[in-house]
């Protein structure tokens, strides 16, 4: 698959489909598109898959677009951040939710649920994740800028968790405790970190775009008082 990934403030990625090939993304995805693209809405998966994406902060209805003809596509960000692409062959990739922008429709978006009932209420990614199984290339969207780190076996980085974007299904995932009662109360970091254990690829975004928000809240408040 050719794609281009354009912009440095909210980015878009254009991708040149050739006759008979598809992709797919979320409804409300597109950006803009060339003539000679057929668009078809469905729950990709069946209603139940449909619900489980809901829950994992994604559309229920899923938008596919197949090339009559040789025709570009492109899909936007739809924050301030990055996009990179990941390629689904090499391994199945867990990401968090709304990390997903638009993939090869060779590629399955499967839902599924942290093993460890802790992480997935403490983690901060919530008890659902996603995961992109199958062949083929997918995007996400960062918040910020992306940092992809590679870690070696047995290899052990935390990360505020706010901050993770997804990981290959050779990382080991896991939540724990800050340790310190004033780290706690006074660090400013929360209350968990996440732990992820190589080896294998993990994708980082430099801007919480949940914390970001609360502060421009903040400072609507503020402002307006």
């Amino acid at each position: 698959m050719n794609y281009k990934i354009t912009g440095n403030v909210v980015p878009s990625v254009e991708i040149s489909l050739i006759k008979g090939e598809s992709v797919f993304t979320q409804s409300g995805g597109m950006f803009y598109q060339t003539e000679g693209v057929r668009m078809e809405t469905n729950t990709k998966g069946g209603l139940f898959k449909g619900i489980g994406r809901m829950f994992a902060g994604e559309s229920l209805f899923m938008v596919t677009y197949t090339a009559d003809r040789n025709a570009n596509i492109s899909f936007a960000s739809t924050v301030p951040g990055s996009i990179i692409a990941v390629d689904v062959s090499r391994s199945n990739f867990t990401i968090q939710k709304e990390a997903f922008l638009v993939a090869q429709s060779s590629v399955e978006l499967k839902t599924t649920f942290n093993k460890k009932i802790s992480s997935g209420f403490f983690g901060g990614e919530g008890f659902i994740l996603q995961e992109l199984r199958g062949r083929g290339m997918a995007f996400l969207e960062i918040d910020g800028d992306a940092v992809e780190i590679n870690l070696e076996p047995g290899e052990v980085i935390k990360v505020d968790t706010g901050n993770l974007v997804g990981f290959e299904d050779t990382v080991r995932y896991e939540v724990e405790t800050v340790k310190g009662l004033g780290n706690i109360m006074f660090g400013g970091e929360g209350l968990f970190l996440t732990k992820l254990t190589g080896p294998g690829q993990v994708v980082l975004q430099t801007m919480n775009m949940n914390e970001f928000a609360m502060k421009v809240g903040a400072y609507i408040l503020t402002s307006s008082n």
